[in-house]
């Protein structure tokens, strides 16, 4: 795998950093896939929620790839921050790394779990991928591009073709989530009139959007930086944008927070082009 020995070269060559992201979420979702099709127990971290084989070993798989290949840059993934194990300093570059988003629908047998890496710039999550081994759906993210790709059963790229979100239709397309539902997100449902709701896990929320299937993804339940940065930094590309519910881009990074702990989010609202409003 090509290695880079400088944080600024390795962060400047987006699609080096891509091609290395989509490598890797290939090989992790492999194993997830061979996890799930096994069989495995189901532990509980410290905060109630699952965790299995499939979390960890493709948590190894990504951060082995990322350290070889960009050694001065510093990885915040999940496993590893439930573990206390969080770089001391971000310097501003940094990746975030979800295993697996969506381990309850893992866990119970469906199929929208997602692989995702992404790199954060300066607080705006720029690059990213997100893999849905089950199904097969797989998405990119640069600035200036985003893309959806074909993979065939071998876990090989087959193609791939340019994506953008889509201007607003009537009825909106709502994407819920399907474990994380909450009376304040139904309420805002219900506030912007008449709308399709499409109910799916994980970060496959934000790929909808990017890919013009749906308009707007409200959140007003909790998430941590690693669930949204690598679905965020594909919207993005796209045209898209994420906002807090006072109308600005939702930042990454956020550390020694006054009323939660490190790395968690905001409520958020994420939409396509012609935004909804986030209040």
């Amino acid at each position: 795998m090509p290695k880079t020995n400088t944080t600024t070269a390795a962060a400047s060559d987006d699609g080096l950093m891509l091609e290395i992201f989509e490598r890797l979420a290939l090989a992790a979702g492999r194993e997830v896939m061979r996890v799930f099709h096994a069989g495995c127990a189901v532990d509980r971290k410290s905060d109630a929620s699952p965790v299995t084989e499939a979390d960890r070993e493709s948590e190894k798989i990504i951060l082995a790839g990322l350290r070889s290949a960009f050694p001065d840059i510093p990885c915040v993934a999940e496993e590893e921050a439930s573990a206390g194990i969080v770089p001391p300093d971000l310097d501003g570059v940094f990746f975030l790394i979800d295993p697996l988003d969506g381990t309850k629908e893992f866990v119970n047998r469906r199929t929208d779990f997602t692989v995702n890496i992404a790199l954060v710039r300066h607080g705006v999550p720029e690059v990213g991928v997100v893999f849905a081994p089950c199904s097969g759906r797989f998405f990119s993210g640069r600035p200036g591009r985003a893309e959806a790709i074909e993979v065939d059963n071998d876990y090989q790229i087959t193609g791939r073709r340019s994506i953008s979100v889509r201007t607003a239709v009537e009825p909106l397309a709502v994407v819920a989530s399907r474990s994380h539902n909450t009376p304040e997100t139904e309420a805002y449902i219900r506030d912007l009139g008449a709308a399709e709701i499409v109910s799916v896990g994980s970060s496959l929320k934000f790929c909808l959007l990017a890919s013009a299937e749906a308009d707007v993804y409200p959140r007003f339940g909790r998430t941590m930086e690693w669930d949204t940065a690598a679905g965020d930094a594909v919207l993005r590309a796209a045209g898209g944008m994420t906002r807090t519910l006072d109308g600005q881009p939702l930042v990454y990074g956020k550390r020694k927070q006054s009323d939660d702990e490190d790395f968690a989010n905001p409520h958020f609202i994420a939409s396509g082009r012609a935004g909804v409003s986030p209040a």
